[in-house]
């Protein structure tokens, strides 16, 4: 019998109770892993515990919190019995806490939007180096950023304080891989495009942008992104099938940083 891409490994999700980080984690399951995943609502926790069985620990916990990430790591640890990996998913839009166009942006909508998502990630990022230096196993970091950090699309999704979160991701990151290269610790990158998550919805409910999307995502008929369209490249980074592979971003868009898209 064949193993999975991620036989033995134990991985952490941060916001992995829901939309990408719930398809990542059967995907990383499918694969052989077992997973701890994250979330903020206990009972969104609850039904990924009994969806996901007896491969998963479901814990709740606020990303922004300094400990959640601590905690999550320590029980991948003690109760799988090892930690190698991190797949960082939490964020989301600022816009109803005051992100907008910067004549519009408010700064609590930009401290907001930072502290979502990229403080959490920061955070949880950092939780991770500590606990591969302390144990000098190496081990593998992913991070969510989004097409909107590097291609703007200005009149349909004018975010700007997001579009700044997103951007430092990829710079974040890159930084930490060029450090931790020599630890064998590997950070990457996955920067999608609009997909359809509870984030999205208002997007996918206007027609006005879904018409936009069918020539700005042209791949596959034209369509808004589902969560597991990520699946198979977060599964190749968890993995030792990227064992020589950092510091990058790639794009998983449906076309959207090499198409015009008409508005």
């Amino acid at each position: 019998m064949n193993k999975g891409w991620l036989s033995g490994k134990n991985i952490v999700i941060i916001g992995g109770t829901s939309g990408m980080g719930l398809s990542a984690a059967r995907a990383f399951i499918a694969e052989g892993a077992r997973v701890v995943v994250v979330g903020r609502n206990s009972q969104t926790c609850n039904t990924a515990q009994q969806e996901l069985g007896e491969k998963s620990i479901a814990i709740t916990g606020d990303a922004v919190d300094p400990a959640t990430a601590e905690k999550a790591i320590l029980t991948c640890a003690e109760q799988l019995g090892s930690f190698h990996g991190l797949y960082h998913v939490a964020g989301g839009s600022g816009r109803k806490m005051g992100d907008g166009p910067l004549h519009e942006l408010t700064l609590a909508g930009w401290n907001k939007t930072f502290e979502l998502n990229l403080t959490s990630l920061m955070l949880s990022n950092q939780a991770a180096v500590k606990w591969f230096l302390q144990h000098k196993t190496g081990g593998t970091i992913l991070n969510m950023s989004s097409v909107l950090g590097s291609f703007p699309s200005p009149a349909h999704f004018a975010t700007h304080a997001y579009a700044a979160c997103k951007s430092a991701v990829s710079g974040f990151t890159k930084s930490l891989a060029a450090y931790y290269a020599g630890n064998n610790i590997r950070i990457n990158t996955i920067a999608p495009a609009l997909v359809e998550t509870p984030m999205a919805q208002r997007a996918a409910q206007n027609e006005t942008i879904l018409s936009f999307i069918k020539t700005k995502q042209p791949l596959d008929g034209g369509r808004i992104g589902k969560p597991e369209d990520l699946d198979g490249l977060a599964c190749y980074f968890m993995s030792d099938h990227a064992k020589f592979t950092t510091g990058q971003i790639v794009y998983v868009d449906g076309g959207w940083s090499v198409s015009e898209g008409q508005v």
